[in-house]
């Protein structure tokens, strides 16, 4: 078994998801991107093109489309230069919330790669455990 140290670089992009995030779902999409967005950026969400404009572009509608979004962290894990984000995403009042698991890759603390899954409760959830 091979240990992985923790340091500081861990930390700083476990942080910068993490705040890339929380822009992103506040409507501040542009001010993520410049802050944390590297120019070889590329994403793997198989609804828009895979460049960073795109994927800008369709953050900025969902903002002006979803006003009442709300995003809340409930984990991420930092190893090397990935980092693995699990929340929760609600799109209104009294709605029980959507699983995101968001999966990045940083060059030089910026984030050059970015996966996102999203998984909505059933009407009849079978398991007791929900998803949160």
């Amino acid at each position: 078994m091979t240990l992985v140290k923790m340091d500081d670089s861990n930390n700083n992009i476990k942080a910068a998801a993490i705040h890339f995030l929380q822009l992103t779902a506040i409507g501040s999409v542009n001010e993520a991107f410049y802050l944390y967005v590297g120019a070889e950026f590329r994403h793997h969400n198989m609804y828009f093109k895979g460049d960073a404009n795109s994927l800008k572009e369709a953050m900025i509608e969902s903002a002006v489309n979803l006003p009442g979004k709300e995003l809340e962290i409930r984990f991420a894990i930092a190893e090397e230069n990935r980092v693995a984000v699990y929340s929760k995403v609600t799109i209104g009042p009294g709605e029980p919330g959507i699983a995101l698991v968001h999966f990045f890759r940083f060059d030089d603390d910026k984030i050059v790669e970015l996966w996102d899954l999203a998984q909505a409760p059933l009407d009849e959830m079978i398991n007791e455990n929900g998803l949160f």
